[in-house]
């Protein structure tokens, strides 16, 4: 199966930050709120009330305060290695990536590395209010935190169980619930979740493409995207999944939704909208959208539009 790692590296159109791009197929207007450079790219981003966080190639972290309408990047990165994921919960805000990174901010503080127990790349990570933190990666790389990412261990799995003996699947990404659930999403396919901290796994879906984001509302919908233009969709907390056809073989790299219908995905060469979760689609047009990536997507602070990040540093407004 393909592995994805190291695949977005496209080209940048030069658009001005502030600048409105189109109104996508006359209902979505589009605008840059940073541009960077061609050789910069933005992997993850996390947004709480007005405060917010992106990572992405070098080791850039950028940080809002106005709930994404201005960025500033840190002036001395604190590493040189790719961040991949980020999440935040109030003051606390986690970035993971390469070589197994964890980097941690408290409130005002400064970013500080902690030993998340491995060397393989991580990918993406969760955490919920009561200070469990979960982070996956490649190889069947899961690390759990009780303690808010201050120390770490790594999760045991016997994946013989899950996928063809002798496979560590990558994973990609991962929900923590505010009940303690833990779901996690990667290659053939793989949902999996545990109610008990990650000592038992149980196999909730299974299949060709490898999935590459995961969102679960509070009102029990969620979607799962990935290769081939996979979305499957759940409607009871995760329990159950179900294939959506898109009408696109693009590589499905986000996915934002919110409890009014409207759903956003962020692709290779492609973004998909819904305004009914997912029965029909549309297409994004007149940018970028086409020709090059975003790589993740999350809503603004009043839940009128989404934020976008990807190649070229960028940071764009879709919506309102």
């Amino acid at each position: 199966m393909q592995r994805l790692i190291g695949t977005l590296a496209l080209l940048t159109l030069g658009i001005m930050p502030g600048a409105v791009l189109c109104a996508a197929e006359g209902t979505e207007p589009v605008a840059v709120l940073r541009d960077g450079t061609a050789h910069q790219a933005l992997f993850s981003i996390a947004l709480d009330h007005d405060d917010g966080v992106a990572v992405g190639a070098g080791g850039a972290i950028l940080e809002t305060k106005d709930g994404g309408k201005h960025w500033s990047a840190l002036a001395a990165p604190v590493t040189k290695l790719a961040l991949l994921g980020v999440d935040m919960r109030g003051a606390v805000r986690l970035a993971v990536g390469q070589s197994g990174i964890v980097l941690r901010k408290d409130g005002e503080g400064a970013w500080t590395a902690y030993a998340g127990g491995t060397d393989n790349r991580l990918f993406g990570v969760s955490l919920n209010p009561q200070g469990l933190a979960i982070a996956v990666g490649a190889f069947g790389t899961i690390a759990k935190s009780v303690d808010s990412a201050r120390s770490w261990q790594i999760l045991k799995v016997n994946w013989d169980a899950f996928v063809e003996p002798g496979t560590e699947p990558h994973l990609y990404a991962v929900h923590v619930a505010d009940d303690g659930t833990i779901t996690i999403v990667g290659e053939f396919g793989l949902i999996l979740r545990s109610t008990d901290g990650g000592s038992k796994w149980q196999l909730l879906h299974k299949g060709d493409a490898s999935l590459l984001a995961l969102e679960l509302r509070s009102d029990g919908v969620g979607f799962a995207v990935g290769q081939n233009g996979a979305v499957l969709r759940s409607t009871d907390k995760g329990v159950t999944w179900t294939p959506i056809e898109t009408h696109t073989k693009a590589i499905l790299l986000g996915v934002h939704s919110s409890p009014g219908g409207r759903v956003y995905v962020t692709a290779m060469r492609d973004m998909l909208a819904s305004n009914d979760d997912g029965a029909s689609w549309r297409h994004l047009t007149g940018t970028d959208f086409a020709v090059s990536w975003y790589a993740a997507v999350t809503a603004t602070p009043t839940d009128q539009g989404v934020i976008a990040v990807g190649h070229a540093g960028r940071v764009l407004r879709i919506g309102m």
